[in-house]
């Protein structure tokens, strides 16, 4: 991307800022059902003074809630804010839809979700990152918590080796160039040039993309700071089903385009074939054998984190992570049994009229 000299100032915001074109950015907030949110989301966006230019876009897939008035009441007020109907009603087909109307000339998207919580200043720290990077992406790492009891432990399984491997976005103080991390910038024409999100995808459509931006030569940068901060599932259930959903949806990742997991996803991958062949134990008592161990290891690995973090919720950790690993593992392998590739054309943009 063109350095901020390559673009002088040629005006002055109200506020008084330099008019830079370089910074002129676009950012997209999916939205559902958000209004308990969506109002002050957009204030926060809205007091980012060092934002140049900003256009926010909507992109509500339905909402039934007060969310669509809370942002037209909004935005007639603010002419930075634009309503856009997403019927797709997936949050990558709204990004999609905004940037193909409204990216064309500006150098920077932010996707922010609804229902995260973000620092002040957020979107302006990222477009700085972005400057000072020859990226065609900036992720942030994640600071997961949770309220004392199941959703505790499940913050702190995600925060560890035992619940995700190591991954790069969920370790703090990790920065450097990755392969993946949670979405925040992206280099507009990048963004476009790669096709955006593959709309196909109900998850990891994020990972996906990622990997498409580093087969055609784009680099990922990933930053500590600015952060958001991610509250996970808060029972067993829930949990359950969106691991599940991320098993098929990285399944579907590796046979779209032939490539390999890593070995952090290849050990959960196991666990399903285990805890079938622990359900013939009674006829074979050593074929329980490798659940058995699975289970102790993820146990003793939750009893440690408590320890360690001196935290008593931690005890915890360990049936959380057994719960993500078996449903991601179950839902790798029903991918690649079923081999679904529903494949949907992309959906027609229509912007709502704000009255």
């Amino acid at each position: 991307m063109t350095p901020d000299a390559a673009f002088p100032n040629s005006a002055m915001q109200p506020g008084g800022a330099p008019f830079n074109a370089a910074r002129r950015t676009l950012i997209v907030i999916p939205c559902l059902n958000e209004q308990r949110f969506i109002g002050g989301l957009l204030k926060q966006l809205l007091a980012d003074e060092a934002l140049v230019d900003p256009l926010i876009v909507v992109a509500d897939g339905g909402s039934r809630d007060a969310s669509r008035s809370i942002v037209q009441a909004l935005a007639r007020e603010a002419p930075q804010i634009r309503l856009l109907d997403n019927p797709a009603r997936l949050q990558s087909a709204g990004v999609n839809l905004a940037a193909r109307l409204y990216g064309q000339d500006r150098p920077w998207l932010i996707r922010i979700d609804a229902h995260a919580t973000y620092p002040d200043g957020y979107a302006s720290a990222l477009v700085e990152q972005a400057l000072s990077r020859e990226a065609a992406s900036i992720v942030v790492a994640m600071d997961t918590v949770g309220a004392p009891g199941f959703q505790r432990g499940v913050a702190i399984a995600q925060t560890s080796a035992l619940g995700t491997g190591g991954s790069a976005h969920r370790v703090a103080g990790a920065t450097g160039w990755v392969d993946h991390g949670h979405h925040a910038l992206f280099s507009t024409p990048a963004f476009l040039a790669s096709g955006g999100y593959d709309e196909s995808f109900s998850h990891n459509e994020d990972a996906e993309l990622d990997l498409r931006l580093a087969q055609a030569g784009g680099k990922i940068w990933l930053t500590d700071q600015p952060r958001v901060t991610y509250y996970p599932r808060d029972n067993p259930a829930a949990l359950w089903r969106q691991y599940f959903a991320y098993g098929r949806g990285r399944m579907r990742t590796v046979l779209k385009h032939r490539a390999r997991l890593r070995p952090r996803q290849t050990l959960p991958l196991l666990v399903a074939p285990a805890l079938v062949l622990a359900a013939v134990s009674p006829w074979f008592g050593l074929a329980a054998a490798p659940a058995t161990l699975w289970g102790i290891a993820c146990l003793g690995f939750g009893l440690l984190l408590a320890v360690r973090r001196r935290d008593p919720w931690g005890v915890l950790a360990g049936p959380a992570a057994m719960i993500m690993h078996a449903a991601w593992s179950f839902g790798a392998w029903r991918q690649r049994l079923t081999h679904g590739f529903a494949v949907h054309a992309p959906a027609v943009a229509t912007e709502s009229p704000v009255l």
